[in-house]
């Protein structure tokens, strides 16, 4: 998962003609490592996407920018506009991802 590192760099990921996945995480969080114990089997179900994370305090105020009020949160960008949010209280199970991934991606 490439890690956005910059405001300008996330400006331009999320302009791709195909949808982009993005994990909103912090190094802080319990849950955002439960999620990535996990999340390399969902990433290879749904590899013909590009995936990338951001650190939410890194980049202060992305994901206020974005309604990302709890993390991990997963998001779906295309063209620049965000297509959809699992928040945080959905992303506890490889399952629960994977099943906002198939619902939104097909």
């Amino acid at each position: 998962m490439e890690r956005i590192n910059t405001i300008e760099m996330f400006d331009e990921k999320i302009q791709s003609e195909n949808p982009v996945i993005v994990k909103f995480y912090a190094d802080w969080c319990t849950d955002c490592k439960v999620l990535d114990m996990f999340i390399g089997d969902v990433k290879n179900e749904f590899s013909q996407y590009n995936w990338y994370e951001v650190n939410s305090d890194e980049l202060s105020g992305l994901a206020e920018s974005y309604d990302v009020m709890g993390i991990p949160s997963i998001l779906i960008f295309q063209n620049g506009e965000k297509l959809a949010h699992q928040h945080s209280a959905y992303t506890k199970s490889p399952e629960e991802v994977s099943a906002f991934l198939h619902q939104q991606l097909g």
